[in-house]
């Protein structure tokens, strides 16, 4: 099989840039190697944990998402192979290619955390990174009757980073309401050294953070569940080195650590050393492979010093499209990205402070009042109108 472009990865940032590919030259030949046949839109899972919408309303099927033209290879990705322009299927087979972009998302390292894989979705361990486990989160937030409730956040990047807090504070307010709060402390132990990286951002956090009475703990990187004994055991970073911290729970959320799929950090695209080890190495404006310049790289799998959102995507996808075209032409790359990225930080029902920022964590707001501040009408952007902008054009790469 031979392609003008293809696309790893039917996510949403596979399917926006075939979607814009199509629609700036539809004699393209252009396919999409995606596996799975559901297309989730996952920062409703925050929303599903909080007892807020429905897991079903994340999800559609892929065939829906799918833009006419484009040829869908339903397979895995075995190996990447561009000194070949071939990716190899997990059924042997290999697809050829002019130009391909690497679009698959990242992975969910679960079994990095001992314990974890056995303990997920039962006595108190519960997390909204899974379509199925979200939904479980929030059974065992209204069911919660008091006292210790964790949550984490691991030392590794991960998609949506403000999502360990924003379904603790949904669960705060749960507590709260439920009755328990009283007989409850609310803590969250996080691999990371700040609250938040943007300091206008932290600062209203902060205030979030003492307004609920909760308590952070920093640089403690989750490494064991012990189940029998309700035990999380972090490793925490100190100056004097590292030493193990045990803490007892009756509720566990747990962010897994993440990383690029392997197939990814085991190909000759990755970035082969430094605190980015193993995602994909790409300039950081142009998102051009720096290694094989008829690669691009898209989303959560590029090894780039910005939050991995879907916002980051919106704004990355016409970067890839205009700059592969450019490439093809034998034209200089028009298109620099310049690390926006967007957290709608949910901070209670009604409540959300809408974070903006670029690759410097400097604030590039989109609305003309201060962003630092809880507010309703970003709260219905988040529920209402970001849905509709990734369904209806986003995806079909009209935004």
């Amino acid at each position: 099989m031979q392609y003008q472009v293809l696309i790893v990865g039917g996510g949403s940032g596979g399917i926006t840039a075939a979607a814009r590919l199509r629609r700036a030259d539809p004699r393209l030949s252009v396919a999409v190697i995606e596996p799975n046949d559901k297309h989730y839109y996952q920062p409703f899972w925050t929303l599903v944990g909080g007892g807020i919408v429905p897991k079903e309303a994340s999800e559609r099927p892929e065939a829906s998402v799918m833009p006419r033209g484009v040829t869908w290879i339903r397979n895995r990705v075995a190996a990447l192979e561009p000194d070949r322009n071939a990716v190899r299927l997990a059924t042997g087979e290999r697809v050829t290619y002019e130009q391909l972009i690497v679009a698959p998302g990242l992975q969910l390292d679960w079994h990095k955390v001992k314990g974890l894989p056995e303990a997920l979705g039962k006595d108190g361990v519960c997390s909204i990174y899974d379509y199925r486990q979200a939904e479980r989160t929030w059974e065992m937030i209204r069911g919660f009757q008091g006292g210790q409730a964790v949550f984490t956040s691991p030392a590794t990047p991960v998609k949506c980073g403000g999502a360990p807090q924003k379904i603790m504070f949904l669960a705060e307010e749960t507590f709260e309401q439920n009755g328990v709060r009283g007989r409850s402390r609310v803590d969250y132990y996080t691999g990371g050294a700040v609250i938040f990286g943007v300091k206008e951002i932290a600062a209203a956090l902060e205030k979030v953070k003492e307004r609920k009475g909760l308590d952070y703990h920093y640089k403690h990187d989750l490494r064991e569940v012990r189940p029998q004994s309700r035990e999380a055991v972090f490793c925490r970073t100190t100056d004097e080195g590292m030493r193990e911290v045990v803490v007892k729970y009756d509720l566990l959320h747990v962010t897994p650590p993440m990383s690029a799929p392997d197939f990814v950090k085991e190909s000759p695209l990755a970035l082969q050393e430094g605190p980015l080890k193993g995602w994909m190495a790409v300039d950081h404006g142009t998102l051009q492979s720096t290694v094989y310049p008829n690669v691009f790289g898209l989303g959560d799998v590029i090894g780039t010093p910005n939050a991995k959102t879907g916002a980051a995507i919106r704004k990355q996808a016409p970067t890839v499209v205009e700059n592969l075209l450019a490439y093809r032409r034998q034209a200089s790359l028009p298109k620099t990205y310049d690390g926006y990225g967007s957290c709608p930080l949910v901070t209670g029902r009604g409540k959300l402070i809408l974070a903006e920022f670029n690759y410097k964590n400097e604030m590039t707001p989109s609305f003309p009042f201060d962003q630092a501040k809880e507010r309703h009408d970003m709260y219905l952007l988040k529920r209402h109108g970001l849905p509709f902008l990734y369904w209806n054009l986003m995806l079909r790469g009209l935004a």
